[in-house]
C-alpha cells in the first residue's frame, strides 16, 4: 500500500479587535491600529500499520517536525479516524511531541480531505501576529480640529506586542486557567527566598601583584 502524506495550510486571519474609526477621527485612547493573528494550518499523514507506527513512519514524521521547526507557541493536535482507535501510535506519537517540550491540543481543526483508512493525521496549526498599515505618519494632516490622535498612534506598542507574544493567539482569547499551576507561578519567589545571600559567606583575602608603589 503506498503511503499518503498531504500537506495542506489554510490561512485564518481574525482580527483582535475593529477598528474603532479612521485615525484621522480617533479621538479615544484605543488606536485604530490592532494586531490582526492568521492561523496556518499544516497537516501530515503517517501509516499506522496495525495500530502501531513503524520506525520508519517515526523518522519521516520526525523529519517533517524537523522541516517545520515546530515550537513553543505551535498547537499540535492528532487526527485517528480509525474506528477504534490507534492507541498505541498515538502514544509514539504524542512521546514525539513530548521529547520536544510540547502538548498534544485537545482541539483538531478542520483539515483538507479524510484521513485515509489506517493512518494518523498529525496536524500543527501555526499562529502569526502582525499591525497592518503601521508605520503610519501620513494619513493623517497636521491640522488637528478635532483633537483626535495621531495616525501613528499605537503602532509601536502594538507592534512590539504582535511580534513579542509567544503564542499570539493570546492576543485573541487568552490562556485558559486549567494550565496555572501554583507551583510554577511561586517558583521565582522560591528560588529568590531560598538562594543564600551573596554576603552570607567570609570575606577572602586575594593576594595582587603588579602596579606601581
Amino acid at each position: 500500500m503506498n503511503k499518503i502524506a498531504t500537506w495542506t495550510v489554510l490561512a485564518l486571519a481574525t482580527s483582535l479587535a475593529g477598528c474603532t474609526g479612521t485615525a484621522a477621527s480617533n479621538r479615544s485612547l484605543e488606536s485604530v491600529h490592532q494586531p490582526i493573528v492568521r492561523n496556518a494550518i499544516h497537516q501530515f499523514d503517517v501509516a499506522a500499520t496495525n495500530g502501531e507506527l513503524a520506525p520508519s513512519e517515526q523518522g519521516r514524521l520526525q523529519g517533517w517536525f524537523d522541516a517545520m521547526g515546530v515550537r513553543y507557541g505551535d498547537r499540535i493536535a492528532i487526527e485517528d479516524a480509525s474506528v477504534y482507535g490507534a492507541t498505541s501510535a498515538q502514544a509514539t506519537v504524542r512521546s514525539m511531541i513530548a521529547r520536544r517540550g510540547l502538548l498534544v491540543s485537545q482541539d483538531v481543526p478542520v483539515t483538507t480531505g479524510a484521513v485515509p483508512p489506517g493512518h494518523l493525521r498529525i496536524i500543527v496549526t501555526r499562529a502569526s501576529a502582525f499591525v497592518p498599515g503601521c508605520p503610519d505618519w501620513a494619513s493623517k494632516s497636521s491640522i488637528n480640529p478635532t483633537n483626535s490622535t495621531s495616525s501613528n498612534y499605537g503602532c509601536a506598542t502594538n507592534s512590539n506586542l504582535a511580534a513579542m507574544v509567544a503564542d499570539p493567539n493570546d492576543l485573541i482569547k487568552g490562556a485558559r486557567g486549567d494550565r496555572d499551576d501554583p507551583a510554577t507561578a511561586t517558583r521565582a519567589i522560591r528560588t529568590y527566598r531560598d538562594k543564600p545571600q551573596t554576603g552570607a559567606g567570609d570575606l577572602r583575602g586575594q593576594q595582587t601583584s603588579g602596579g606601581g608603589k
